[in-house]
């Protein structure tokens, strides 16, 4: 399956981790080449109004300073979909009832696997 499109399912497996309060953390990693961008991070901002995730970008040079903002999970879709296959070539969502990470391989198609969950709580 093309990675784009495998993405949005993985991004579904997201959304509904955190519409049922599993959702821990999400990260960006496996570069590809030497980036300035290192890992992009997605944690969870719950509050009694609704749901936000901090979205860090963390940079390898000293020059470059870390970013954080705060965001909804529709923005950071649109905020993390660009670094697919460009940047990185693997993400990994950590919900606390199983862990799903997605792949690019080199033919550019996305695949998903899950395996048991490295957290048993939101923290």
């Amino acid at each position: 399956m093309p990675y784009l499109e495998a993405f949005d399912l993985f991004w579904k497996e997201v959304v509904q981790s955190a519409e049922e309060g599993r959702f821990a953390k999400l990260t960006m990693a496996k570069t590809i080449g030497k980036p300035n961008l290192r890992n992009i991070f997605v944690r969870p901002v719950y509050s009694e109004d609704d749901f936000k995730v901090l979205l860090k970008m963390r940079y390898r040079s000293v020059e470059t300073e870390d970013t954080e903002d705060k965001l909804t999970l529709a923005e950071a879709f649109v905020a993390l979909r660009p670094h697919l296959k460009k940047s990185f070539s693997t993400v990994h969502l950590f919900t606390t009832s199983k862990d799903v990470t997605f792949k690019i391989n080199k033919k550019g198609a996305g695949r998903m696997t899950e395996s048991m969950p490295t957290f048993d709580a939101v923290k």
